[in-house]
């Protein structure tokens, strides 16, 4: 009988329609295009503007592309995974309203939280679910309002964040296709440099705090950017090592979308080749958990069966993983 491995068989995205360019943010904090762009390689962000739409408008936007595109029906999904780190409120989950919405329901659902992390952490746990061989189909969905939480007068935040969403389809496959290995970290020593502090329950909103402006995200962006650069490109030339992988046999590598210098720095660690390397950043800045289902929407056109992608991300905790290895399953259509 063949082993079970857990294969991504449909993926769908969102975006909102306002952009928010580089010229817009000149007249609203103290920056130009130039600066965003040699830094970050950021030219744009999608940002929700509607009053009252969450982080589960932008997932259920998702999970319905996908259902549209792979023509599956919601009553057969047995699982849904919101990976987000602004969800619509405390509790309930923002997945079980995302599952409801989309029809799903027969499955059940949970939130997920490691910041930029989430996604891929939320890899590891839906292939698990589904090779176990109890479940066949797992939705997964990255989706992020960053907007919600971003001060809008802080350049070293507003620069970088944008919202959107992305899904993908877990089944279960039996041609070696899919999840092959993982590299997953964390130290919580690392989340003063990088958190969104106010709201949660060791630090209670109040008046004074709102008024100060502490409810928003907060990052130190040198350390962050030193550990990023580290910790991805250390873990993701791990998981080559491990599975006799190299420059030639890698196909894509698929990072987190948080700044063009930290993807550049965890290629040449891994010695690719420039288009090997998935990149939409300049599109929608830095979107969480949705960089990832986001990137590989952009080039499922150009995945083919049988290629090696390794996942990197990096996030407040600090979290990362460096890395998943996994097999593409299918040529687009």
């Amino acid at each position: 009988m063949s082993k079970i491995s857990a294969a991504i068989t449909a993926v769908g995205a969102y975006v909102p329609e306002y952009v928010l360019t580089n010229q817009i943010l000149e007249t609203m904090v103290d920056t130009n295009d130039e600066w965003i762009t040699s830094r970050t390689g950021i030219k744009e962000r999608r940002i929700l503007k509607d009053d009252g739409k969450g982080t589960s408008y932008l997932a259920i936007k998702a999970a319905q592309d996908l259902i549209n595109k792979k023509g599956i029906d919601p009553k057969d999904i047995e699982l849904v995974i919101v990976a987000t780190a602004t969800p619509d409120m405390k509790a309930a989950s923002t997945a079980s309203f995302t599952a409801s919405e989309i029809g799903a329901t027969n499955a059940f659902s949970f939130d997920m939280d490691a910041a930029c992390s989430s996604f891929l952490f939320g890899m590891s746990v839906a292939a698990s679910y589904i090779e176990t061989g109890r479940y066949k189909n797992v939705l997964l969905i990255g989706a992020d309002k960053m907007s919600s939480i971003i001060n809008y007068k802080d350049r070293a935040t507003c620069i970088i964040f944008g919202d959107g969403a992305g899904a993908v389809l877990f089944e279960p496959n039996e041609e070696n296709l899919g999840l092959q290995d993982e590299y997953l970290r964390s130290d919580g020593t690392g989340r003063e440099f990088l958190q969104a502090t106010y709201g949660g329950s060791s630090h209670a909103l109040t008046h004074d705090i709102l008024d100060e402006g502490g409810h928003y995200a907060f990052q130190e962006g040198r350390t962050v950017f030193k550990n990023a650069v580290f910790n991805m490109a250390d873990a993701a030339e791990k998981i080559l090592k491990r599975n006799n992988l190299n420059k030639d046999t890698v196909d894509w590598l698929a990072a987190h979308q948080a700044n063009k210098r930290i993807i550049d720095a965890t290629a040449n660690r891994m010695e690719l080749a420039p288009e090997k390397v998935m990149i939409n950043i300049e599109k929608y800045g830095n979107t969480t958990s949705a960089t990832l289902p986001l990137l590989i929407n952009d080039y499922e056109s150009q995945l083919k069966k049988g290629d090696n992608v390794i996942f990197a991300a990096f996030g407040g905790g600090f979290n990362w993983g460096g890395s998943i290895y996994l097999k593409w399953a299918y040529n687009s259509k």
